[in-house]
Formats: C-alpha cells, sequence, structure tokens
C-alpha cells in the first residue's frame, strides 16, 4: 500500500496536465477505484490504478462526446 500513494499520485498529476477537465476528471477518480480494487485483488493496486486511469478517461470522453452532441441538437 505504500508504494500506491505516491505512484498512483505520480499517474494522475501526469494525466491530469493535459487542459482538458475530462482528462483529470476521469484518471483521478478511476485511479483511485482501480487502485483499491486492484490492492484488494491479489496486490495490483499499481496495475489497478493505471487501468481505472485509462478506463475512466474514456468513459468520460465519450460522455462529453455526447453531450456536446446533444447540445448541438
Amino acid at each position: 500500500m505504500r508504494k500506491f500513494i505516491p505512484l498512483a499520485v505520480s499517474a494522475a498529476l501526469v494525466m491530469s496536465a493535459a487542459p482538458m477537465e475530462v482528462q483529470a476528471k476521469g484518471c483521478l477518480r478511476g485511479a483511485v477505484a482501480g487502485g483499491v480494487a486492484g490492492h484488494y485483488m491479489h496486490h495490483h493496486a499499481v496495475m489497478g490504478a493505471v487501468g481505472g486511469c485509462i478506463a475512466a478517461h474514456e468513459y468520460y470522453k465519450h460522455k462529453a462526446r455526447q453531450a456536446a452532441i446533444a447540445a448541438h441538437h
């Protein structure tokens, strides 16, 4: 668990450095959820955090794209 915190924070900061708010929001939430899940699944917190970051980022990007399309109609 002690290794997870600095790595997750570093990954979250790198991924959130992009100019879009969607990336930070998705990555931070996904990294936390994935890290916790990975920790309880045979101590793979870092892999869970990275996977959660990617999955949540894609989810929020898709959600923002749908909202933009709905706003134009």
